[in-house]
C-alpha cells in the first residue's frame, strides 16, 4: 500500500468531531424525554414499599387477633407481636412470637400503631420522619393504601 492510502485509512478509523457532536445531541434529546418520567419515581417506589410492608404487618396483627380475640392495645403497640405483653390478658399467645423483628419503613423508622375499638391503623411518618407533612413528606396511613 502506498503512504497516501495508509493515511486515508487511519483518518477513517476515528470519528470526526461533527459525528461526535451529532451523537451527543441525540443522547441529549433522548435524556430530555426520558428524565422527566424517571424523576420522582424513587420516592413513589418507597411509598409503595411502605404499603406492602404495612400489609404484611396487618396480616400478622390479624393472626394475633385470631389467637387472642383482640388486637393489641395502642400502649402495647407492635411490640406485642414480639413478646406477650400480658399473659393474663393473652393466654392464647403463641409460644413463638408473631414476628422475629420489628419491621421499619423505607426511611428506617418504626411504624406507628393505633387501636380504635376493633380496628387498627398503621402509620409511617414518611421522608421527614415527623407527624404531618405534605408531598414526599406526607404521612402514610395503611387505611389509605391501595389494597
Amino acid at each position: 500500500m502506498t503512504k497516501a492510502i495508509k493515511e486515508q485509512k487511519k483518518r477513517r478509523d476515528a470519528f470526526s468531531l461533527l459525528e461526535l457532536l451529532v451523537v451527543i445531541l441525540i443522547l441529549g434529546i433522548l435524556a430530555a424525554f426520558v428524565a422527566p418520567n424517571l424523576i420522582g419515581k424513587g420516592e413513589q417506589a418507597k411509598r409503595d414499599l411502605v404499603c406492602i410492608q404495612m400489609s404484611s404487618v396487618s396480616g400478622t396483627l390479624d393472626m394475633f387477633k385470631l389467637d387472642n380475640g383482640m388486637y393489641p392495645e395502642t400502649e402495647e403497640g407492635l411490640q406485642a407481636l414480639l413478646s406477650n405483653p400480658d399473659p393474663e390478658r393473652y393466654p392464647n399467645y403463641r409460644e413463638a412470637p408473631y414476628m422475629t423483628s420489628m419491621p421499619k419503613d423505607s426511611w428506617q423508622n418504626q411504624f406507628g400503631y393505633l387501636k380504635n375499638e376493633n380496628r387498627f391503623e398503621l402509620i409511617s411518618f414518611g421522608a421527614d420522619r415527623k407527624e404531618g407533612g405534605s408531598g414526599e413528606a406526607e404521612d402514610i396511613f395503611f387505611s389509605k393504601c391501595k389494597k
